[in-house]
């Protein structure tokens, strides 16, 4: 088996962490590949032998592991979203509802995945394309966020869905999340909870003028259209995190991607399991 290791970022106390994973992996006949940015932040940190490198955009490999937090896996998902490439999620960062396979259960984790016990969720990712670029699309596995920028007064989004014009939202901006997204910044802003194998998108209002304004649960069939008006003239797009600026005489087109994450998850691990351990469900914070 080929394994791909993935990583944005890294921190030297994750040494031991990431060598039991090489180890691992490599004393039971897997084949490594490191992807190029990331084996430059761990050179010198732990001991690679044997392993390969390779650039994101080549990486040949029958499974990924994002090695960090849910940030890595989403930057991950991006760059493997066309191959379909299905990812593991360990965690090397903070809260972890995507990377949610901690240090203590590593090697069982790993001997599972390499004998085939594991299942794979395919997750819905969000398509962008912009009306002064229609041959570039943008996807996102978390959330599209449309902001207000470089001025402190709020932005008017017009939404139309379907063809239908729906409302215009008198707000610090909106967000377009998709399931996956629902425990993410739609969280933050009041979002509901969305199970990740639900066919919805959800419109999230930020900050709304109006306390009538509320979040929106849709189908995931349909395509959402915005227009934004500014005092700037300018308005800024997030797309997982990272940042679009546009002039406001730019609409943008929203629907459902093409393509797919495929998360690996343990067989023991589920969405509602992993959620009420993240989030303390039913914990008394007493003891």
């Amino acid at each position: 088996m080929r394994i791909a290791i993935f990583g944005t970022t890294y921190d030297h106390h994750y040494n031991q962490c990431l060598q039991d994973v090489v180890n691992i992996l490599g004393s039971n006949g897997a084949s490594i590949i490191f992807e190029k940015t990331f084996r430059k932040y761990i050179d010198g940190q732990i001991t690679l032998s044997g392993v390969e490198t390779a650039e994101a955009d080549s990486v040949d490999a029958d499974i990924a592991i994002s090695f960090g937090g849910d940030g890595t896996f989403l930057a991950t998902s991006q760059m493997l979203a066309k191959k379909g490439t299905p990812i593991l999620g360990i965690n090397a960062g903070h809260l972890g509802f995507l990377a949610d396979v901690s240090a203590h259960e590593l090697e069982q984790v790993l001997l599972d995945i390499l004998s085939g016990r594991y299942k794979i969720e395919k997750r819905v990712m969000l398509q962008m394309k912009l009306s002064n670029d229609t041959n570039t699309s943008y996807t996102a596995l978390n959330e599209i966020a449309i902001l207000r920028h470089d001025t402190s007064s709020m932005i008017a989004v017009d939404v139309t869905i379907d063809g239908e014009f729906v409302a215009n939202y008198k707000s610090d901006g909106l967000l377009v999340a998709t399931p996956t997204g629902s425990t993410a910044y739609s969280l933050s802003l009041g979002g509901p909870i969305v199970s990740p194998n639900s066919a919805n998108f959800l419109i999230v209002p930020i900050a709304p003028h109006s306390l009538t304004v509320r979040p929106l649960v849709i189908r995931d069939d349909c395509r959402i259209d915005v227009c934004v008006k500014s005092r700037s003239g300018n308005y800024r797009i997030g797309v997982d995190g990272h940042s679009i600026n546009l002039d406001e005489s730019t609409t943008i087109a929203i629907e459902k991607s093409r393509y797919q994450t495929n998360s690996i998850q343990p067989l023991d691990h589920t969405f509602f399991r992993t959620l009420s351990n993240k989030l303390m469900w039913g914990a008394d914070t007493r003891v």
